[in-house]
């Protein structure tokens, strides 16, 4: 993984190549390359940024009408030149006939890779896409697209591929299984993208491969077969352009300018919702909500963290037994089912590897009713379940999830409201406030906002810290969970997050005066007990962060750093909270000087396992 742009044209296709790989660079990389066929295969590659490999075409002079470009986040093999996309395979004259890049992992690639050593392919790099590319190679029978549909078959894991042939020049075929990739329609040209922002700008006209598809691109005709090899024809869709939202505008980094459109996110999210009826979650959604009696969610990473905020209220407000999971966890166990239970899956872009699989497991094992929490309308996710919200955030760039967290708790606590008064456990007066909160959750955030300068001054003293604890209790814990995380992302500071009420229980062990412990603080029924703990820190010597709400009745003294939110705000508090941590995160990584929208090791779209 991580990006992959093919074009078949009539032009030269290499800035649009390029465009792709830029609009791609939010999904994190660690290497980059193009290849076109121009008489023969030619290609440049880098283990620097997108402009980097700009400036090394432009000094070559590369050009070409049919090409594949792709951005590489290291599974097989080190971030190094020769193991960067696109890989070539030479013919029996030792003149390299087929360029591949691929997405995802191929599992038995070992197996393969000996098989074709034996037979005298020579192997460059440690990949297992260059297996793949010798295997379509060591099977070319003269038709590209016949011979990729005998090739896949071969393969085991998750895979979305791109590949021409110099014997076959105005055309690059493309498959996917288990990772995303789109065609887009043009005039006398075509496309294969990861991702349909990738195309913003060329053409508005996608439509999407299902899993076992195999398209042949060319210019003026596309082709597709199902994973039986049978004709099928996938519904074009016409795509908006995101240029607004990749404009960094007066921000340094992606990361903060996508904190700062928290309030808009969350009103564009709640636009239309004037109470809570099934309907917004789909035309069936009420027959669904009458047929279920709990809720199994799943999720990775910040979507997780999400879910298990929404179990409080879930449970709280609807009565219905809640269980969240971790999806890369759930896929390989065998749980107990009850088929009753609606799967609620969440994930900003709706093609998170882990996430597909466990609810395609889940649909195995009988569950009857799914729901995707979504920021993507046309992903797989979306696709693959009945019922739907779209958290309408917009494009989120940082590979640090920011405001698809925030709209994912709001479209969850719709959800969660939605239950209730379909469960009669919601009064017309308690949903009237609660769409007054909700109105008014814009304005709220905006005022968190403000405290910026506030969070800047602790950042510099984070900065020189290399551990932190996080605490939380009740629905807050998981809002602790996502600050650590978003610490440790970004600054790479270690951090761990605990329940306030666990500190005795072994992580006090780790308190001194050198361990800053950030403590969210809302002044709701738990207040007292975790007044308790933080004395429990305190008399360690231990260093307290405090984001407190303004009456809970906690000042500033040695040792006990105090910021103040402007409110309480009741069962929508995590939201509010959790804009100080990441605040927090940003400017501590802002003074230790990393790559914040791009941190090392990491990708924004996690299509492989």
């Amino acid at each position: 993984m991580c990006g992959i742009v093919g074009a078949v044209s009539t032009r030269n296709i290499i800035p649009v190549l390029l465009e792709g790989l830029k609009r791609l660079e939010y999904r994190g990389y660690d290497s980059c390359g193009v290849a076109v066929l121009n008489g023969g295969l030619q290609r440049a590659r880098s283990v620097a940024r997108v402009s980097e490999l700009e400036s090394q075409i432009a000094q070559s002079g590369l050009e070409g009408s049919t090409g594949i470009s792709h951005t590489r986040w290291a599974t097989h093999g080190a971030p190094v030149t020769f193991n960067a996309h696109p890989h070539f395979s030479p013919d029996q004259s030792g003149v390299n006939r087929i360029a591949l890049v691929h997405n995802g992992i191929i599992e038995n690639y070992e197996e393969i890779r000996t098989e074709l050593k034996a037979l005298g392919y020579v192997f460059e790099s440690q990949t297992d896409t260059e297996v793949v590319a010798h295997l379509v190679n060591h099977l070319y029978d003269g038709d590209l697209f016949g011979t990729v549909q005998r090739s896949v078959k071969r393969l085991t894991g998750a895979y979305a591929i791109a590949v021409f042939c110099k014997d076959e020049p105005h055309r690059v075929v493309g498959a996917r299984f288990g990772c995303p990739l789109i065609v887009g329609i043009g005039t006398n040209e075509n496309f294969l993208a990861s991702d349909a922002m990738a195309l913003s700008g060329s053409t508005d006209q996608i439509l999407y491969l299902e899993e076992g598809d195999v398209v042949d691109l060319q210019r003026n005709a596309v082709r597709i077969t199902d994973k039986n090899d049978q004709p099928v024809e996938r519904v074009i869709h016409t795509v908006s352009a995101y240029a607004g939202d990749i404009d960094l505008g007066p921000y340094r980094h992606y990361m903060q300018k996508e904190i700062f459109e928290q309030p808009r996110a969350i009103t564009d999210t709640l636009e239309g919702v004037q109470g809570f009826v099934p309907e917004l979650f789909g035309t069936s959604a009420g027959a669904v909500f009458k047929d279920i009696d709990a809720i199994q969610i799943l999720a990775c990473g910040t979507s997780l963290y999400s879910g298990m905020t929404a179990r409080y209220w879930l449970e709280s407000l609807t009565g219905l037994p809640t269980q969240v999971e971790i999806a890369s966890e759930y896929r390989y166990r065998t749980p107990a089912v009850n088929p009753n239970a609606l799967i609620v899956v969440i994930s900003q872009s709706g093609e998170t590897a882990d996430t597909l699989a466990a609810l395609k497991y889940a649909k195995e094992l009988g569950h009857r009713h799914s729901l995707a929490i979504c920021n993507v309308g046309t992903s797989a996710m979306v696709r693959e379940t009945e019922l739907s919200y779209l958290t309408r955030a917009g494009t989120e760039i940082g590979v640090a999830s920011t405001k698809a967290f925030t709209t994912q708790l709001t479209a969850l606590f719709l959800l969660t409201l939605t239950l209730a008064k379909m469960r009669g456990r919601l009064s017309d007066e308690q949903e009237h406030a609660h769409l007054k909160n909700l109105r008014h959750l814009p304005t709220a955030i905006q005022s968190v906002l403000a405290l910026e300068p506030q969070i800047i001054a602790w950042a510099d003293a984070f900065a020189r810290k290399e551990n932190a604890l996080f605490l939380g209790r009740g629905m807050h814990y998981p809002i602790a969970l996502e600050g650590a995380l978003k610490l440790k992302e970004i600054s790479y500071i270690h951090a761990e997050a605990y329940p306030a009420g666990e500190l005795k229980h072994g992580p006090l062990a780790l308190v001194t005066e050198e361990m800053p412990v950030v403590t969210v603080a809302p002044n709701d029924s738990l207040i007292e007990k975790l007044k308790s703990n933080m004395q429990e820190v305190r008399a360690r010597g231990g260093q307290l962060y405090v984001f407190a709400d303004a009456d809970s009745h906690i000042s500033s003294s040695e040792g006990l750093h105090v910021i103040r939110l402007p409110e309480h705000y009741g069962l929508l508090s995590p939201i509010l909270h959790v804009i100080p941590l990441q605040l927090l995160a940003y400017h501590t990584a802002l003074a230790r000087g990393t790559d914040v929208d791009k941190p090392r090791n990491l990708a924004k779209s996690v299509t492989v396992e």
